[in-house]
């Protein structure tokens, strides 16, 4: 059963820190009872070690071993980079 990692796929929200960026896992679900489309949001700490994602980069994570207090979870690839959008303010 240790090949049984789980794997997450959602979107960098902060790169702030050092070999660490935090990722947003969306996922949907129809209520049981009234049918009603309801999507929860899950934040999670992982670990780039290479510091190679940057906001808006849609990556798939994986689980691991603890490496601090609220980092459970490690970058396994970028599956979408950030498209470059300059905003000028008016």
């Amino acid at each position: 059963m240790s090949g049984s990692r789980r794997r997450l796929v959602g979107k960098v929200v902060s790169n702030k820190m050092q070999k660490t960026v935090v990722v947003v896992v969306e996922r949907t679900e129809r209520h049981r009872l009234y049918g009603k489309v309801v999507s929860h949001k899950r934040r999670f700490k992982a670990h780039d070690e290479a510091s190679a994602c940057k906001k808006g980069d849609v990556v798939q994570i994986v689980e691991s071993k603890p490496l601090s207090k609220d980092k459970r979870w490690v970058v396994e690839s970028v599956l979408t980079r950030a498209t470059q959008v300059s905003e000028v303010a008016a």
